[in-house]
């Protein structure tokens, strides 16, 4: 079987680039003349409707970590990482209905700018440097590197190219529209994304079942890997250290989610630029919605390469090229780049096109955000407090160029990484559950202080790294270690949240004496009062999750 890119495909994926640079750049134009301000390009002028948000938000969610990564975790343990896709849908409700109000009731453009609000300006300080670097060093890198591999086991580019020509087509239309064009471009991305996915899941599923269709090819890997199917993993399984059982429900993954989708500046600056707060909360509930499919889309072809390779017979039918790059332990992200070579022609142009809508559209986000964060929280904070319209925006995008040259530098030094989805969740939880437990606490207990805060970041990080090392790495050879077991990283981030809010509460009633702060933010029910079609939504997604987790319980 061919698996080169033929005419057709490569027509297809031209088209899909031509359409999405060509949106791109007529949204960015200056209208009638008029040069770009401040909220213009950092918050596409507070003008989106609630289907764009929600397509946006999708878009810059779902990358290669997803189409690659989740894959692979997929080809190596199955079904139960669709828990991160499914518990973001109930999480997205939670920040639509109790952060959203009071993000935007601040009219905030940042994050930090939130921090500045109710702590001080050196904590916001702290966590602007801290996002930038998180952002430059993690994500842009960790996409630039999963995307290059996928283009280089897809077409044999070498990834280093691979890299810098994602790079430029991301940065060609976002560095100068901003995040007007960014979060327009986002809803065609969304249409590539979820319509290529959906090709690949069904071309996989009907190779499966020789022809018989996608049903009958989900019976089949259903039956052919039952483990594959169990979204509750118990101690003997042997990726329990990364999805611990129950603890995926009620524990850290929760640090993980709320501190992603509630506080992650990438993926709130979309609803800081809804029209209202009510569009904003239609677009939550739309990106809900998806998030329930997105396992069909990046799961499940994980799983159908794990069946296909482990069936002579359908190895057998695919002929001699099936063998070629091919996904095992060590190398289970090569699962997604691997199938897409056994599409039919156009076809294939179609998933690469959504695959590459998945790498593009977050690149464009995160490089938004990124520039958003420096230019607003620290160019105008301290280098240039008077700085004008056309020279804020002018900054802004010089500043995504400059994070965008670092990340291709730094991309290429991954190599070697497997199931890269696990190991940015892992290496991002070291310091995600401090930040969770400031602005929780920050949010919604009055008596938080600053400075309590401010000892509650910094501290976060070592009571994380102890979990991380591991309690036996400190006691070894004291004969004390059967006392000091090793933990999940995910019960990790619970724990250290846990013990951060315990250390922040303790610091604020010693500080304030049980006062009130006075940054404190008055809640009234009324702030927190959604829509009646908010809450059937809302109530129709949980109902959703209960049938599907109680359907692969174990």
């Amino acid at each position: 079987m061919e698996t080169g890119f033929g005419f057709i495909d490569y027509a297809v994926f031209s088209a899909y680039a031509l359409l999405i640079l060509g949106v791109g750049l007529w949204v960015s134009r200056d209208k009638d003349g008029q040069q770009k301000n401040a909220e213009d390009y950092f918050l596409a002028s507070k003008s989106l409707p609630w289907w764009a948000i929600g397509s946006s938000l999708i878009a810059a969610n779902i990358s290669a970590e997803q189409f690659i990564g989740m894959s692979g975790s997929g080809f190596a343990l199955g079904l139960a990482i669709a828990s991160y896709e499914w518990m973001a849908a109930f999480t997205l409700i939670i920040v639509g209905k109790y952060f959203l109000p009071i993000f935007i009731e601040k009219g905030i453009y940042t994050i930090p700018e939130f921090v500045e609000k109710r702590f001080s300006t050196n904590l916001k300080t702290i966590l602007a440097v801290f996002w930038i670097a998180l952002y430059v060093f993690v994500n842009l890198t960790t996409v630039l590197y999963l995307g290059g591999l996928a283009i280089e086991t897809i077409l044999g580019i070498n990834i280093m190219y691979a890299i810098i020509g994602l790079a430029l087509f991301s940065a060609a239309y976002s560095l100068y529209g901003g995040l007007s064009a960014v979060a327009w471009t986002d809803v065609i991305q969304v249409v590539f994304l979820v319509l290529g996915g959906l090709v690949t899941t069904y071309l996989a599923l009907n190779t499966v079942s020789d022809g018989a269709g996608m049903w009958a090819g989900l019976q089949h890997i259903y039956h052919a890997a039952p483990d594959r199917f169990v979204m509750i993993l118990d101690k003997s399984n042997p990726e329990y250290m990364n999805l611990p059982g129950i603890g995926v429900l009620v524990g850290g993954l929760w640090v993980a989610n709320i501190y992603y989708w509630g506080f992650n500046q990438y993926i709130i600056q979309r609803t800081l630029a809804a029209k209202s707060l009510r569009e904003a909360q239609k677009g939550i509930l739309l990106a809900a919605f998806l998030k329930l499919i997105i396992p069909l889309i990046v799961v499940i072809p994980g799983i159908a390469a794990y069946v296909i390779i482990n069936d002579p017979t359908i190895m057998a039918r695919l002929g001699a090229s099936a063998m070629e790059n091919l996904p095992g332990i060590g190398t289970a992200d090569r699962a997604y780049p691997w199938l897409l070579h056994f599409l039919p022609a156009g076809l294939k142009g179609l998933a690469f096109a959504a695959l590459a809508a998945a790498i593009v559209s977050s690149l464009a986000s995160m490089l938004n955000s990124t520039s958003t964060i420096f230019t607003m929280d620290i160019y105008k904070q301290y280098i240039n407090p008077n700085a004008g319209d056309k020279k804020t925006v002018n900054v802004g995008r010089l500043s995504g160029g400059i994070a965008l040259l670092i990340a291709v530098i730094m991309a290429p030094l991954l190599g070697g990484i497997d199931q890269a989805f696990q190991y940015i969740q892992e290496y991002t939880g070291i310091v995600s559950p401090g930040i969770l437990a400031v602005f929780v606490l920050g949010l919604f207990w009055k008596k938080t202080t600053n400075k309590a805060a401010i000892w509650g970041a910094l501290f976060s990080i070592p009571i994380a790294m102890f979990f991380k090392i591991g309690p036996k790495g400190w006691v070894a050879g004291s004969g004390m270690e059967s006392f000091f077991p090793t933990l999940p990283w995910m019960d990790q981030m619970g724990y250290t949240a846990v013990l951060t809010m315990i250390l922040i509460a303790i610091i604020s009633l010693i500080e304030n004496k049980g006062k009130e702060d006075a940054k404190g933010i008055p809640l009234t029910k009324e702030l927190f009062k959604t829509s009646p079609l908010f809450n059937i939504c809302s109530f129709a997604i949980m109902i959703i999750l209960v049938v599907a987790y109680a359907a692969f319980w174990k």
